[in-house]
């Protein structure tokens, strides 16, 4: 499965490799987290409703000291797992630059961004959407997801639509359109 990341959650955490003696410890032998968070009382805290991860490989061509520079870049990736404890995907290796057209796109939605999602309601999202993660707080939400073109969110503020540039593929970003 290719994936364009065009959006990150707002918590990332690292685990390194095993060996402390190994001088890729801290490069190909690391894992980087990536999921969601909300603010309260200013500082971005993990409030967990759905919980899941985006798993960098330190091998896979990730950048973690620059991870915007990843964004609107394809990988390839193995297939979205919904797991007992957590939903996750693994991104596997960063795709040569070039025009390779994804099968999804991980995008984060905030509250700011959508409005409140009620996200036990089965009509939020489009039903070929993935839920990878979701946090909620008093007043803030942000979902991470794997969404395919033309997917959507409805959220109490706007309904959005996820529309690829016509010329740069990784690309896409979410429009307001009327329900």
């Amino acid at each position: 499965m290719l994936v364009a990341v065009n959006g990150f959650g707002s918590i990332w955490t690292c685990r390194f490799g095993h060996d402390p003696g190994s001088s890729t410890r801290y490069t190909r032998n690391a894992a980087y987290y990536n999921t969601t968070g909300v603010s309260v009382h200013g500082s971005v805290r993990a409030r967990s409703r759905v919980y899941g991860v985006a798993r960098f490989n330190g091998n896979s061509g990730f950048t973690p000291h620059h991870p915007a520079r990843m964004l609107h870049r394809v990988f390839e990736c193995a297939e979205p797992e919904r797991g007992t404890v957590a939903n996750q995907i693994l991104f596997r290796k960063l795709i040569a630059v070039g025009n390779a057209t994804p099968d999804r796109y991980m995008i984060a939605v905030t509250d700011s961004t959508a409005g409140w999602i009620e996200r036990e309601s089965a009509q939020w999202k489009s039903p070929e959407c993935f839920l990878l993660s979701f946090s909620e707080s008093d007043a803030h939400q942000e979902a991470l997801l794997l969404m395919p073109a033309f997917g959507w969110i409805y959220g109490s503020s706007a309904f959005l639509v996820l529309t690829p540039h016509p010329t740069r593929p990784a690309s896409a970003r979410l429009i307001a359109h009327s329900r």
